[in-house]
């Protein structure tokens, strides 16, 4: 299992390379961006913000989910955190088994998990200047800080 919450650029082309093997059929690779607008708004960036230890005993919870539901498949996912611009890739996820439709099946349930489940936060940065948190992404506030 190749699982990595990562401050560095994400190397596709290693993620799927992680996933090969010889009596697999099917290869899928699934990169999110970073994009220029979201509600009508241009964007320059996202900050992505993870207590990075938990974030990844949490992505390979995810991962060891995905693998015990289709036997045989492999996977790997790697999660970026810190301020991407427009273009970055923010998640890369690759799936391979015997068939594409569980490798498509499996790399869409994996994505919806993340989406759901990661303990990582996005605050989108406006090209004015102004800052928002995504509802749903809110850092939590430390007891101590209340």
């Amino acid at each position: 299992m190749f699982v990595r919450i990562t401050r560095d650029a994400i190397d596709p082309a290693a993620v799927l390379a992680s996933v090969g093997a010889s009596d697999h059929g099917a290869e899928v690779l699934f990169l999110g961006m970073v994009r220029d607008h979201n509600g009508g708004r241009p964007v320059a960036s996202i900050l992505y913000e993870a207590y990075e230890a938990m974030a990844e005993r949490m992505l390979a919870t995810l991962v060891a989910e995905a693998e015990a539901r289709r036997p045989g498949i492999r996977i790997a996912a790697v999660h970026r955190v810190g301020e991407l611009r427009v273009g970055e890739v923010s998640l890369a996820v690759a799936v391979s088994s015997a068939h594409r439709a569980e490798a498509f099946d499996a790399a869409r349930e994996l994505i919806e998990e993340i989406k759901r489940r990661l303990p990582v936060w996005k605050e989108e940065r406006y090209t004015d200047g102004e800052r928002r948190w995504l509802d749903g992404h809110i850092p939590p506030v430390p007891e101590a800080a209340r």
